[in-house]
């Protein structure tokens, strides 16, 4: 793991801004896929929409410090290929020499802000297309809830689909992550029914000029078997929030994992926060359960 002086941090945001782009220049890069063709990514964007909770403790995410060394701990064990995240994480890893050798995928639309009245038009507030190639990232990723009640709604389908079209023309990845999703005390809320996530499917594979580089990001949810026939686009699992103990969470995923099409899992706060707080541990558990499934195709 690389060694983490915050002050440095800090110092070289202040009078050296155009270190970020230097260290991007000289990061050492890895294909998307190699080896057994799978992928173990963490997810870092959670506190771009506001949403910093985790279990019962709602700022759990807020010490900035705290959450880089944990992603510096989980980028360093064996078997887990990258990050999913922001500017502002992915710039501090960077200057941290914490991506060498791994996948990095950007996160586009965060103008959705967890509690707002304009949750549901996701606006891309965070990174675009041309900054994704410049920084030599791997690709985007986009959140597309679709709400047949909200306007915004629209908005969201129409940006992300715009993103995808471009990212294809630049040969990066367009990781989808779809819900069909409705207003319920306030609150938006996701169908995580076996029949709502494949309708998110049909919906999102078909967003774009092209679906060439398009990776769905999906929930496990009960039916998953069904949910897989709905697609032939490459599936990462989404980690989610977890409800019950971590073994019936680890058997969800292993079961999930063995389905013909998914490709592996993009765990954010399950890895980085695990309730024994042993964040090394539960990324390897999270890391053999991917690369120990075969069942590719």
């Amino acid at each position: 793991m690389p060694e983490l002086d915050f002050h440095k941090l800090r110092d070289i945001r202040a009078v050296r801004p155009h270190a970020i782009a230097e260290a991007a220049q000289r990061r050492t890069r890895r294909p998307l896929a190699r080896g057994d063709g799978r992928l173990m990514l963490v997810a870092a964007d959670h506190p771009a929409r506001g949403a910093l909770g985790v279990g019962d403790d709602s700022l759990a995410m807020a010490d900035r410090t705290e959450l880089l060394e944990r992603l510096a701990t989980v980028l360093a064990r064996p078997g887990v290929d990258g990050v999913l995240g922001t500017a502002d994480i992915l710039e501090d890893l960077l200057l941290m020499g914490a991506l060498d050798d791994k996948v990095v995928i950007g996160s586009m639309n965060r103008g959705g802000l967890q509690g707002a009245s304009f949750e549901l038009d996701d606006r891309f507030t965070g990174y675009d297309v041309a900054t994704i190639a410049a920084m030599g990232f791997d690709g985007g990723k986009m959140l597309c809830r679709i709400d047949l009640a909200d306007p915004g709604s629209l908005a969201t389908l129409e940006a992300c689909a715009g993103a995808v079209t471009d990212l294809a023309a630049g040969g990066l990845m367009a990781m989808l992550e779809p819900f069909m999703s409705t207003r319920s005390g306030g609150r938006v809320r996701n169908d995580l029914s076996a029949e709502g996530v494949i309708r998110s499917v049909g919906i999102a594979s078909a967003l774009g000029a092209t679906s060439g580089h398009t990776w769905l990001k999906l929930p496990v949810v009960d039916g998953m078997e069904k949910v897989m026939t709905a697609t032939t686009l490459p599936t990462l699992l989404l980690g989610g929030d977890r409800s019950g103990p971590a073994d019936q969470m680890y058997t969800s995923w292993e079961k999930a994992l063995a389905l013909p099409g998914v490709r592996g899992l993009v765990v954010g706060r399950n890895l980085l926060y695990p309730p024994d707080d042993d964040v090394a541990s539960a990324a390897d558990v999270a890391a053999a359960l991917v690369h120990a499934a075969t069942d590719l195709l």
